[in-house]
């Protein structure tokens, strides 16, 4: 495209519609494209102090401060850049300090939000486990951690209340039955999400349990791969119910059947949310079983030398597809880091069943069963795991499964103790016949333990749950209530029925917890971002009758809709 000059703006000088002759402004200088940071590009300064801190060592490095010098000197003799940077290399965030109030987290000094405690992420592949290490888990919780665990939306374990001094036990007992918590948290790549029931579900179209684990022992813990722009989510399922949430992350391997090759996988890139949302887009290539790890290494190396470092809002993969295209980095992909052409392939045909969630009891292809259990809201403890490491192990072969909703399945039970294992599950807390309010909510850790939340979380989400059950007992109808306490979207609030996002509200001239609502997203065909009412914040006390008079007007409506299809087509007046 030709430059812009500002004297082509003008009418030629004696034409007959020209003014007086005014000497030309010289031509503007090309402006220097601005730096962002890209390693590929030959930009190595450290552009913000997380690259810095990266320069100056890398992640993988602070596991050893940690076992040899913190642990044994405590909290005080952390420096900030291991503390709040190079600890989440290996799954650790200092906690909020109990007692501030969300009106205090963007105002206060990091070091007045921090804690003494650390929130720990144990890192779970696929969420697969098997009963010793759940048992394992409990463990660990119980002795080190207060009794508390949370199931994340990320198939993971977090754990709270963990002492610095703790840790090398920690890592001790993690490490004696093929657990870890490297690259949990930080720039790295993070753990990869599976089918809860890949190898086992009679549909599956392939099993992506070896992709992972070769993705595992290829690129985690590698330094080559520890220094990345920022996060990096992917998933990997052979799954036809696409049960990994492809559409936000930002690398996913979709079970496919191509016409000539067979079965294989489909890839999706781009997709996170956070306070900018995107959806992933599909590169249009199959690639097979045998490849998918070299892929997967191929795209997150083009991200760690393309991505871009200046600003740390800008820095996800899915702002340089945006930039680029899928066209172009298709061809980056292939030609600088493949070296080959991808085949052509179709796209995953869409899930006959919306849900992808595995509640309830169902075949294996091997003639056992599975039982999916809702926890609420991820929330959970150390006896509770322990139990279901037991259930595991008396009715089934140990095999336990995380899902990316923040559930469990049990593995390869007995058909005639299907019903025994439910009902003792249910005795737990963990329903397989659960309301719909119940099987689809989900609550990130909020102001209970995040530094970053404004509005407090798992407890309410748990408390709007009960309300609805007694106040709608015979709804029906699959609703997600997603609950977040700050914009970065841990919770997903964006894809929800009805989302709810931190933030502060005035009532009678006081700044209080509250919530703006989101109302209509949704993953699948019809993939999209709910609407926020204009001007619609509420009091966390206000919630639950709202919520309750929505869906309301929702079923009166009556007319097959899904809540999203309403949402998006009724009145902003009605959604009030």
């Amino acid at each position: 495209m030709q430059a812009f000059n500002p004297a082509d703006s003008h009418d030629a000088p004696g034409s007959a519609e020209a003014g007086p002759v005014r000497r030309a402004r010289p031509a503007s200088r090309p402006r220097k494209p601005r730096d962002e940071g890209q390693w590929a590009l030959g930009s190595r300064t450290p552009l913000n102090p997380n690259e810095e801190f990266k320069a100056a060592d890398g992640g993988l490095n602070v596991r050893q401060r940690i076992e040899t010098v913190y642990a044994r000197d405590g909290f005080g003799s952390i420096p900030e850049d291991d503390l709040r940077g190079r600890f989440r290399w290996w799954g650790l965030y200092t906690q909020r300090r109990p007692g501030i109030p969300g009106g205090k987290t963007a105002s206060l000094p990091v070091e007045e939000l921090d804690d003494e405690f650390f929130m720990l992420r144990i890192r779970s592949d696929g969420g697969a486990l098997n009963s010793r290490q759940l048992r394992t888990i409990a463990g660990i919780s119980a002795e080190f951690g207060r009794g508390l665990a949370d199931v994340t939306d990320r198939q993971n374990i977090q754990l709270h209340w963990i002492d610095v001094r703790d840790m090398p036990e920690i890592w001790r007992r993690l490490d004696d039955v093929g657990l870890g918590t490297t690259e949990a948290c930080g720039d790295t790549p993070r753990v990869v999400l599976g089918s809860p029931l890949a190898g086992v579900a009679a549909d599956e179209i392939i099993d992506g349990t070896p992709v992972i684990e070769q993705i595992v022992r290829r690129f985690v813990g590698d330094p080559e791969f520890a220094n990345l722009p920022r996060k990096f989510k992917s998933a990997v399922s052979g799954s036809p119910r696409q049960d990994v949430a492809h559409e936000i992350n930002d690398l996913s391997l979709l079970g496919v059947v191509h016409p000539e090759h067979g079965a294989g996988f489909d890839v999706w890139v781009g997709g996170g949310l956070s306070t900018n949302p995107m959806l992933a887009q599909r590169l249009g290539a199959w690639v097979s079983a045998d490849e998918a790890a070299e892929v997967y290494g191929a795209v997150i190396a083009l991200f760690r030398d393309y991505g871009y470092r200046r600003l740390r809002a800008k820095a996800r993969l899915k702002f340089l597809l945006r930039d680029w295209g899928v066209e172009r980095f298709r061809e980056v992909l292939e030609q600088e880091y493949l070296g080959r052409r991808l085949v052509d392939g179709p796209a995953p045909p869409a899930p006959e069943s919306g849900e992808r969630d595995h509640i309830g009891i169902h075949a294996q292809r091997d003639g056992a069963v599975y039982v999916g259990a809702a926890t609420t809201v991820g929330r959970t403890d150390a006896a509770t795991l322990a139990a279901v490491a037991d259930l595991a192990e008396q009715y089934g072969r140990g095999r336990i499964r995380l899902t990316p909703w923040q559930n469990l399945v049990l593995l390869d039970i007995d058909p005639t103790s299907a019903e025994v294992v439910a009902e003792r599950l249910g005795s737990l807390g963990l329903r397989t016949a659960p309301s719909p309010f119940r099987r689809s909510a989900m609550a990130c850790t909020g102001i209970e333990f995040c530094k970053l939340a404004i509005s407090e979380t798992k407890g309410r989400a748990a408390a709007l749950v009960d309300h609805l059950e007694s106040a709608l007992p015979d709804f029906a109808e699959p609703i997600a209530i997603h609950v977040n306490g700050c914009p970065n979207s841990c919770a997903r609030f964006q894809i929800a029925d009805i989302g709810l996002k931190g933030v502060l509200v005035d009532r009678d001239g006081e700044q209080m917890e509250g919530f703006q609502v989101h109302l209509g997203g949704s993953l699948g065909e019809s993939a999209g971002f709910g609407r926020s009412p204009k001007g619609l914040r509420l009091s966390g006390s206000e919630i639950p009758d709202y919520v309750e008079r929505v869906l309301r007007r929702f079923r009166e409506a009556g007319d097959g809709r899904s809540f999203a299809q309403w949402a998006a087509e009724t009145d902003e007046e009605d959604l009030r």
